[in-house]
């Protein structure tokens, strides 16, 4: 409703930014397609005109990050990419995104400057991705925070199927060994395909496929379609 009363309000601005927004995600999408991580210098200049200075570099932070690592070993890939990440603020999706879970997409993500562990973890996992890492050797993890008391999301990485994997985490920046984090009760992870039980941070039992996770779902959606839901007082921050 604000939005409307905005258009309103001031309808030249209203259609300047709706002209805009159309434009570079038309150029996004023939771009790029098949990885939607991956932006093109005229979307990074469409979301400077619709969302300012500081989101446009942060955006284009993170497309140096791709292309830099993609020359890299994984084990600095995913300290560069864990490095990168944590940086950004944490915030409940109660007070940044109105809504009890929401999960963003790295764009979304960076453009607001903020979110919570899901965001966190899901922005590390798409561009360690497009950084050539196997999907086999991610997923998406589910736990326990015992010293907070709370559930948790972090990455977590397999250098083989059957090795321990390594977790990274926005509560910390090293990244350690899951048997050298017993803080973190592991309950289930997931990647793009499947879906499993997880027990001391290694995948115990499929359970099935990831798109049983609605959240994941309606993530994979929006990236797929470029699209961006964040409203106007998430902007220029």
């Amino acid at each position: 409703m604000s939005n409307i009363l905005m258009c309103l309000r001031r309808p030249g601005r209203c259609l300047y930014r709706c002209c805009v927004a159309a434009l570079f995600a038309g150029l996004t999408l023939l771009a790029t397609a098949d990885q939607p991580q991956l932006l093109s210098d005229a979307s990074i200049e469409g979301y400077r005109e619709l969302y300012g200075e500081q989101a446009a570099r942060r955006l284009t932070a993170w497309q140096n990050l791709i292309r830099e690592g993609n020359q890299l070993s994984e084990p600095e890939k995913l300290e560069r990419v864990n490095r990168f990440f944590n940086q950004v603020r944490f915030l409940d999706d109660i007070a940044h995104w109105g809504k009890e879970d929401y999960w963003a997409t790295p764009v979304e993500f960076l453009i607001s400057n903020g979110g919570d562990c899901e965001d966190f973890s899901i922005a590390k996992y798409y561009t360690l991705r497009v950084m050539g890492v196997a999907e086999e050797r991610l997923s998406l993890s589910y736990v326990k925070a015992l010293e907070l008391n709370q559930a948790h999301m972090v990455l977590t990485y397999y250098s083989s199927p059957t090795a321990m994997p390594l977790v990274l985490d926005n509560l910390i920046n090293s990244i350690r060994p899951a048997n050298e984090r017993p803080d973190l009760l592991h309950v289930y992870t997931f990647n793009g395909e499947s879906l499993w039980l997880s027990k001391k941070g290694q995948r115990a039992e499929l359970v099935g496929t990831s798109d049983r996770l609605k959240p994941w779902v309606q993530l994979q959606s929006r990236m797929e379609n470029n699209r961006v839901n964040i409203q106007q007082s998430q902007e220029r921050q």
